[in-house]
Order: structure tokens, then sequence, then C-alpha cells
């Protein structure tokens, strides 16, 4: 045993619907990707906020960084292809919703004739409508809806977590325009400018749960889940 900080994962989520979902269809989805035999891309819309985003530095001293005002948001809508790790992004700044959800949709499948495609998404209401849904099938897209509350098998959510060190942490725009550019270059550029730290971090290997015993000081027991790679 050592010390280990704790996690959390969403309490509404269901560990056996993820187990479910990971063995049948994502994983052999993932094999015939492996092979060249079908592409697959993990889809999601992540929000970046133009406010402060304070990192650690070494240094003598403790050091500020301007805080801009305002709080305004750039919206991104984007797919990250699960063997190649190339992003596909779509930028949008007002709203993201259904109509946007089919335009990517439309785009991507054009970018990739002849290929079966398989998007894993979560359940979100502009890309789990009947609109998308309908259009996906015209254009022989399989979308692959995950469990909900499930950001551990959507590999793009890592993505995310990346770009905000890079582009946000202990970093000042002066307007939102700065702000934006900085954000589409920095996601644009990744795959190529970071290849060897995302090569390690986009693995086909997913966070998964299970509960285990915890006993207490005063013998009380409780069960905790337990994160493990799959």
């Amino acid at each position: 045993m050592k010390p280990r900080k704790v996690g959390q994962i969403p309490a509404k989520a269901d560990v056996t619907a993820q187990e479910d979902v990971q063995t049948e269809p994502l994983e052999p989805r993932l094999a015939e990707a492996k092979s060249g035999q079908r592409l697959v891309f993990f889809m999601d819309a992540a929000h970046f906020v133009l406010a402060p985003f304070l990192g650690l530095v070494w240094g003598f001293e403790r050091l500020f960084v301007k805080a801009p005002s305002g709080r305004q948001r750039l919206k991104v809508l984007a797919a990250l292809n699960a063997t190649t790790r190339d992003i596909f992004p779509v930028r949008n700044l007002t709203s993201i919703t259904s109509g946007t959800v089919c335009e990517f949709l439309r785009l991507l499948a054009g970018a990739h004739p002849g290929v079966p495609l398989t998007i894993v998404l979560d359940n979100a209401r502009d890309q789990r409508c009947a609109l998308v849904q309908s259009l996906a099938q015209r254009l022989g897209m399989e979308l692959l809806f995950l469990p909900p509350y499930s950001p551990n098998l959507n590999l793009i959510e890592r993505f995310w977590k990346f770009v905000k060190k890079p582009c946000l942490y202990s970093k000042y725009s002066a307007d939102h325009l700065a702000f934006q550019q900085a954000m589409i270059e920095c996601i644009e550029q990744a795959p190529d400018k970071h290849q060897e730290a995302l090569t390690s971090l986009l693995t086909l290997k997913f966070q998964s749960f299970k509960a285990v015993q915890v006993i207490g000081e005063e013998s009380n027991v409780s069960w905790f889940p337990v994160a493990r790679r799959t």
C-alpha cells in the first residue's frame, strides 16, 4: 500500500454498462480499425473559456498572470482518429446544435469515401436526435453511443485535457481573438508537435472500474470503485 490521491467518477456511471459496451461493440470495432478494415473516430464537443488557468512553475518568487475580463468561450466540435490520432475539427463560436453535428458528419464522410466509419460519441441531445441518426444512416455511418456518464471511454476526452496545459495554463490572451487563434493552433498542431506525448496518452486502453471493499479505522466496511486499465 501507499498513499494515493482519490479520483472521481460520475456518481450515475453504470460500471456494468461500461464493461458491456467495451466488450461488444467497441473492442471489435477497434480491432477492425487496427487491421485497416474500418475507421473509428471518437467525437466530442469542447468549450474553452477565456479565463485564467493557473499552473505550477519553478521559480524563486511567485509569479502572477494577468486575468482577462469576461468569460467568452470557444466551442469546438472534433473527432479523433482512434489509430492515427489525427484531429478532424469543426469550429463554432456561438453554439453547437444538431445542424452543426450534421455538417460535421457530412464533412467527415466526404473526407473518407468508401470506408466503413464508426463514430464513438456520448448522449448529448444534439448528437442523439433523430435528425443526426437519420443522416448517419443515409451516409452509411455507424454511430456508437457510449453509456451515460462514460467520459473514461471517450478517447478524445484525454486529448481535450491534454491541450489545456500548453494552451491555457499560466497563459494570458489579450482578447478573445488571440485566445481563439492560440487554441485552434494548439489543437491543429498537437498531433505533430506533441506526437510522443500523445502516443503515450492516447492508447486504446480504457479506464474501467470495479468495486472493492475498504475497511476503515473503526472496522466500518464500505465499497468504493477503483480504476483499472483494460
